[in-house]
């Protein structure tokens, strides 16, 4: 039966890594997968998903403008897919999500999204929210604080190398903007909590 699931975590947990380990298992057992991932994230290229340890592929891509079951319907009408993978959901928007929701119930495929929970500011992306709300199953991919503990917050560093408790949600960077603490050494480094 297929599911709508969600992978989240905090930065450099190795998402993108998993969705591309996945997405070869099921090549590997002759079955296709439909890469998608956000047009706004274009550091690996455009439309290219790719894992700091060195692995990536070609993925179609969205923005807020794309239908996504109608993306999916169309990929469907000409080969077979047997799954689709999301990378840096995050960016979906409500609407979108529910789009995703549409194609497991309506198209019977199953669409894994992997993307961030949470922005520097501790607060939820769009997507995420929806995905939260949406998802049938949703699994926390783990990464560590520099203490040890578990990352559940990302921190974003100005030019000086001090964190960041203003700006806009999504500034697209890796680790030269970003790093992932637990909530503890996040609420140090932003000036206890920004509310």
């Amino acid at each position: 039966m297929a599911k709508l699931y969600f992978h989240y975590s905090t930065m450099n947990a190795g998402k993108s890594t998993i969705l591309l380990q996945a997405a070869h298992n099921y090549r590997e057992r002759g079955m296709q997968p439909l890469l998608i991932t956000a047009r706004l994230d274009d550091r690996a290229g455009p439309g290219r998903i790719e894992s700091r340890i060195g692995i990536g592929e070609d993925a179609q891509t969205f923005d807020a403008t794309t239908n996504l079951f109608d993306m999916i319907r169309d990929r469907l009408s000409q080969a077979p897919c047997a799954c689709v993978f999301i990378d840096e959901a995050q960016f979906l928007s409500h609407g979108q999500v529910w789009q995703l929701a549409r194609a497991v119930d309506d198209l019977g495929i199953p669409v894994m999204c992997y993307g961030l929970r949470v922005d520097f500011r501790g607060e939820l992306f769009p997507g995420s929210a929806a995905l939260l709300a949406l998802a049938d199953e949703m699994r926390e991919v783990r990464t560590i604080c520099h203490c040890g503990k578990k990352a559940t917050m990302v921190m974003r560093k100005g030019a000086d190398g001090t964190a960041l408790r203003d700006g806009a949600q999504v500034q697209i960077g890796g680790n030269e903007t970003y790093v992932s603490l637990c909530r503890r050494h996040w609420r140090q480094a932003v000036g206890d909590s920004p509310a």
